[in-house]
Formats: C-alpha cells, structure tokens, sequence
C-alpha cells in the first residue's frame, strides 16, 4: 500500500487535493457505491422470483422493501456524526460486512419474518455508504473539481442497478435466488474489500472534529441554516419524483399505452442511464456555477426540468409513439434522478468542516423518509382515482412548490 501512496502521492506543492492518488479514491468510492447497490437495487430485480418462490402477497413483496428501506431512517443520522470523528475507511468497511451478514441471513432465513429481520440489517448496512463515500470523496476533491468527482462516485447507483438487472436473472436461471443473494454478498464484500484496503484519509486534512457532541440543539441549529432547508426542501420533491417514476412509470406505460412490461423494463433501464449520466454531467455544470457562486443552479433547473417532463407524460395522448416516449423518459432521467450528484456536492460545500459527515446524514434521512413514503402513498392515489395522471400531476405539485421556495439563495449562515 505505501508504494501505491508513493507512486501516486503529492506532486501540488504539498496539497494532498492535488494529488493523483485522489482518482484512485474516487475510483473505489464509486466501486464501494456500486457494490453496495447492486445489493440493494438487485432486491427489485428478484422481487418476482422471490414472490415467486416464497408464495408472497403483493403486500409482502412490498414490505421487502420496506424493510430494506426503514433501518436508514433511525441510522443515517449517528452515522453522519461518527463519520466526521472517526475513518470512512473503517466506517464503510464495517458496513459492507453488515450488509454481506444481511444477506447470508436472508439465505438461510426459515420464514418470512426472519426473511424481513435480514433485510433490515441489509439496511443497516448501507446506511454507511451513501454518505460515507460522499465524505471521502469530498476531503480529496478541491471545490473546482468537487462537483464532477460527486458525479462520477453517485453514477456508482445506477451502475449497480444495471449490473444486478444483467446479471442476477441468470444466476436465478441456473441455481435460484437463495445463491442469487449470496452471489450479492460476495459482491458486496468484494467492493467493501477494495476500498478499505487502498483508501487512506489525506494527512493534512485528517484529524478529530472539534464541534460539539451530537445532541438535539446541534441537530436544531444544523436545520435552521438556509442552505439546509435549501437541500432539504428540494431533496424531498425531487426524491419523490424519482421514486414515483421507477415505482410506477412500466404500470403506467402498460395501462396508458398498451407496452408490455418486458418493453416497459426496457425504457426504465433508459430513465436509470440516462439518470446515470446526468448525475455527472449536471455535477459537471455544478463545478461550472460554482465560480460565480451558483453551485446549486442546476438542481433548482433539474426541478424545473422535471416538472416540464413529467407535463409532457401527463398530455402524451394514448399510444404516443415509442420514439416520443423514449425521448420525454430520457429527458426526465436526465433531470429526474441525475439531480443527486450536484445535490450531494453543494451539501459537502456548504457545511461546517466539522460537519460535513452529520450534514449528509441528516439530509438523507429525511429523503429517506420520502423514499420510504412516497411509492404507497401515490399507490392510494392511484386506488382512489384509478388514474396514473393524477399521481404525475402531485410530482409536478410537489417540484413547483420546492421551485418556489428554494428559488432565492439562502443567506450566508454557518452552524456551530
């Protein structure tokens, strides 16, 4: 490890921001991100063969995700704190070997409850990722470049996503989803395994976090900060939207305009691409704005985008033409889910250097809180109008109202 460090250390005068060993960091970060996702977003990919095989109900197959889905919002927060006093190295690695001992369980699970108990220390496990790999990142990256390299990492989501959707079909074909899942597990563990061995918190940067000790008062003067309510505001519309869409957008196409689900599938592996490359791009734009001051332009233009996009769903006549489809769904995977890479990236600017970590963990959980919400909530619109407009026509609600009153920038506030 010392001669990688050697090989790719300091040639900035000193800075370890200017070093090339600060690609490689970003390259397991992402790796670790990927890994992590193809565990969770692979959970989707065998819902069917899980119902399948376990004779689930429909609600059954829903409360797997739940599961999955609920330890974040009670974990989120304490891992944020400990990530801005302790090493994302040991934070991310101890959490991979949770979620891969989640799994395991899960694989040997004797019922449906065990099944769910499992699933939720999957849970617990990935509540390290997300903002533990956002925190590495951002001590490596100088804010010129900070935007792309969030971009970069946070496309790690939608690759895992593609990785599971390719590949965990197969594995089900040949010896079923029990080895499916501990397929998962050695993935998980693999990429958890690579970034502990090669990342290393830059020296100059590193150190023990001088703010006070996580408390309800620290928590409330954080929520206070206008940047914050700036994030948070905006983060829940636009999760929302985004978990509308993946959730709903093939039954919507199959009633709407008569595709079938295997081509549905087929259009939202489009809207998770193209929701890949706008997480980059648009951090890109966000490096771009932040030299006039503007870092988070392109998430108030990634609602705006949205609202328009999901408009032209809601007036698409029935049985609009594939190419049509195909280019309005593009477009709000660009805008709809590419918006989380600047998002995160102005979070990581905007808090106290001793609390970037906290920061994270408080702004995620809430979208947790949204992601865990939002899929049965517009499921009872829908069963009380039998109308998909409806639910497309709430997103867009929900997008404007945060456009309107995140549209000013917050003054300048620092929490201590």
């Amino acid at each position: 490890m010392s001669s990688i460090l050697r090989l790719l250390g300091d040639e900035a005068g000193g800075d370890p921001r200017m070093s090339r060993y600060r690609w490689l960091v970003l390259a397991v970060a992402t790796l670790s991100q990927a890994s992590a996702a193809f565990a969770t977003q692979g959970l989707a990919v065998m819902a069917g063969f899980l119902q399948k095989g376990l004779k689930l109900s429909g609600a059954e197959v829903g409360l797997l995700f739940t599961a999955s889905g609920i330890a974040p919002l009670f974990t989120l927060i304490l891992i944020g704190d400990l990530l801005d006093r302790k090493s994302e190295r040991l934070i991310i690695g101890i959490g991979t070997l949770i979620i891969a001992l989640g799994l395991a369980g899960a694989v040997l699970a004797p019922s449906f409850p065990a099944l769910l108990l499992s699933l939720v220390v999957v849970g617990v496990g990935y509540s390290t990722v997300q903002p533990g790999g956002s925190r590495s990142v951002s001590k490596w990256f100088r804010p010129a470049q900070l935007g792309t390299a969030m971009g970069i990492r946070q496309a790690g989501l939608p690759a895992g996503g593609a990785a599971a959707a390719a590949s965990l079909p197969f594995v089900i074909g040949i010896s079923g989803w029990r080895s499916a899942l501990l397929a998962t597990a050695a993935v998980v563990l693999g990429g958890g395994f690579i970034f502990w061995s090669i990342y290393r918190a830059p020296e100059q940067l590193a150190g023990t976090s001088r703010r006070p000790a996580l408390s309800i008062a620290y928590l409330a003067k954080l929520l206070q900060q206008g940047w914050m309510r700036r994030v948070i505001c905006s983060g829940v519309a636009l999760v929302g939207t985004q978990m509308g869409l993946v959730v709903y957008l093939m039954l919507f196409l199959r009633d709407r305009h008569g595709m079938p689900l295997q081509q549905g599938a087929w259009l939202l592996f489009l809207i998770q691409l193209c929701g890949g490359g706008g997480r980059i791009l648009l951090s890109a734009w966000s490096d771009h704005c932040s030299k006039t001051g503007k870092r988070f332009f392109p998430v108030t233009f990634s609602k705006l985008a949205a609202a328009a996009g999901l408009l032209a769903l809601l007036l698409a006549p029935a049985h609009t033409p594939l190419p049509v489809l195909a280019a309005i769904i593009g477009w709000l995977g660009f805008f709809a889910l590419g918006w989380y890479g600047p998002w995160v990236t102005y979070i990581a600017e905007s808090a106290p250097a001793d609390s970037v970590g906290l920061a994270l963990g408080v702004a995620m959980t809430v979208n947790q809180l949204a992601i865990v919400v939002t899929p049965p909530l517009l499921g009872l619109i829908y069963d009380c109008t039998g109308n998909y407009g409806y639910l497309w026509f709430c997103l867009i609600a929900g997008v404007i109202l945060a456009f309107a009153l995140t549209r000013a920038p917050p003054a300048p506030q620092a929490a201590s």
